[in-house]
């Protein structure tokens, strides 16, 4: 329980929010989120193994491809298992350092996906617009060094808002109005003035995140141009296929982000806002694979040729 000093909440663990006081409609949230969350991880799970194994699966579209994977399968999992024993316990607590923790896990694999969807837009725009020089551009040294770099970039994100976040005194009720704990959510709570820091890194935040955006629009400007010039219809064809699968990931991403975030902000969240927030965390994840794979020849026939035991030449 906390302990209340002056009009300063001393706060040794969280407090999140319920998504029903029925007793049913947890339990089937809670294996609704339970059913998806095991299929994302197994999907995601699938391409990382598929992209490791298929020797025509070893370009760097598939390299980065992997390590998307890779990132859905940590975000997914900071806050989905948390909330499904939530849903099925009488406990909704979360200790002090594991809200932190939670924070920083959740934004720090949030902003390393955003920064790989941009070096992924990069790899496209390489791929189509300096064909003849793609193989020195994304070398096996470049690209690991650019999914360093997001991973990286990331975690300082992360680390930031973590600071910004939990530098501040919280008053009154340690009720967080999420299923898990995040930014927007926390400031709700937090004393009148002590946001400031976390305020000027969300606005510089959300300042690089669009220059990053519109550094991914402008490759795609270059990318659309470039493939309307190509004589042979068959030809651009070819090439806006291969595009489609990402820019389907950044839509779905950014979109559903966005939403989730001003759901999360509301100071009176309600059931629908709650919802959103919680099939943010579920749908990137999920769909990711299925975008990836249904839109792809050589992922199907790496996976038949998984599922039939055969192995690539």
């Amino acid at each position: 329980m906390p302990e209340e000093l002056t009009n300063v909440t001393v706060i040794t663990e969280f407090l999140l929010m319920q998504f029903s006081e029925n007793k049913v409609l947890p339990r089937l949230c809670a294996t609704l989120s339970f059913l998806i969350y095991v299929a994302a991880v197994m999907g995601n799970l699938l391409i990382i193994t598929l992209t490791t194994i298929d020797q025509h699966l070893q370009s760097p579209m598939y390299f980065f491809l992997k390590n998307l994977s890779l990132i859905d399968i940590c975000f997914i999992s900071v806050t989905i298992p948390k909330s499904i024993i939530n849903s099925l316990t009488s406990s909704h607590s979360i200790s002090f350092m594991g809200c932190a923790a939670q924070v920083f896990l959740l934004i720090c694999f949030a902003g390393t996906e955003f920064a790989l969807l941009l070096v992924m837009s990069y790899d496209r725009y390489a791929a189509i617009c300096r064909p003849l020089h793609y193989e020195a551009v994304m070398s096996r040294g470049a690209c690991v060094q650019m999914v360093m770099a997001s991973w990286v970039s990331g975690s300082i994100y992360g680390s930031l808002h973590v600071a910004g976040t939990f530098s501040v005194r919280f008053c009154g009720s340690n009720t967080v109005h999420q299923f898990f704990c995040d930014v927007p959510s926390l400031l709700q709570i937090a004393c009148s003035g002590d946001q400031i820091l976390e305020y000027v890194f969300i606005i510089v935040g959300c300042c690089f995140a669009f220059v990053c955006f519109i550094l991914m629009v402008v490759s795609y400007v270059y990318i659309f141009s470039t493939i309307l010039r190509i004589p042979s219809g068959q030809g651009r064809f070819k090439c806006f296929s291969t595009c489609v699968p990402h820019l389907t990931v950044v839509t779905l991403f950014l979109s559903s982000g966005f939403i989730a975030y001003l759901g999360s902000a509301s100071k009176s969240p309600s059931s629908l806002n709650l919802f959103m927030s919680i099939l943010y965390s579920l749908l990137t994840p999920s769909l990711n694979p299925l975008i990836y794979s249904l839109r792809n020849r050589d992922m199907k026939v790496a996976l038949s040729k998984f599922l039939a035991g055969k192995q690539t030449p």
